[in-house]
């Protein structure tokens, strides 16, 4: 084969490459778009807006906490610990309930959300 064959030929594979990468970092954003979307949509979905404010930075009351900005990791295991009644101080009484509308799956989505807030 010629050297213009193979020159040609690593060119193409760089351009696919580069390709990829471009794909895969777009669709990761895309994602997480997405995903933030959800969360915000399940959050006013399941209520939590009700007690917590529409934006999460407004509660009804002084004793409802604020969940914008809060850790997503640590929001999601709260939502978990409530639901399964591992944690069962404070307000988990109020929330047990509304708590069993909501998979983890979506947990993790509200969670990241507010993270995002």
């Amino acid at each position: 084969m010629p050297p213009a064959y193979f020159l040609i030929t690593g060119k193409i594979m760089k351009i696919y490459q580069t390709l990829a990468i471009a794909f895969i970092a777009i669709s990761s954003l895309s994602l997480t778009t997405i995903a933030q979307a959800d969360g915000a949509a399940l959050y006013q979905a399941k209520t939590c807006w009700s007690c917590h404010g529409k934006d999460a930075k407004s509660p009804l009351l002084p004793i409802y906490p604020i969940l914008a900005g809060q850790n997503a990791d640590y929001a999601f295991n709260q939502m978990k610990d409530i639901k399964s009644g591992t944690r069962s101080n404070g307000q988990a009484i109020a929330m047990k309930g509304v708590m069993g509308i909501v998979s983890e799956a979506e947990m993790r989505e509200i969670a990241d959300w507010l993270a995002s807030q």
